[in-house]
């Protein structure tokens, strides 16, 4: 099954819970897409698929400007990952496709 698709997800930061839909466009052993939340929407920068694993980059605005590192492994129709926020820390993040 492709990775590629729209999931529900939600990750888990010291502001609380974060709901998003991230959409995952594969093109080959790249991939492009948005994740748009309540904070607003984040373009996938540096997309790679390496089989069943997605690694990106998001520049974050608010509430504070920052680069996202992100990484995730798509099983079946689930979703689950971790969002790096520099000296913020890791998160997780886990999802399932719309």
């Amino acid at each position: 099954m492709s990775v590629a698709g729209t999931y529900s997800c939600v990750t888990n930061t010291p502001m609380g819970d974060q709901a998003s839909t991230f959409t995952v466009n594969v093109d080959g052993a790249t991939f492009t897409g948005t994740n748009a939340g309540q904070m607003g929407s984040m373009e996938v920068e540096n997309g790679k698929v390496d089989g069943n694993t997605l690694t990106w980059q998001m520049k974050m605005t608010v509430p504070m400007p920052m680069t996202l590192d992100c990484t995730a492994t798509v099983d079946g129709d689930v979703l689950t990952g971790k969002v790096t926020a520099g000296m913020f820390g890791t998160f997780p993040m886990q999802g399932k496709r719309a």
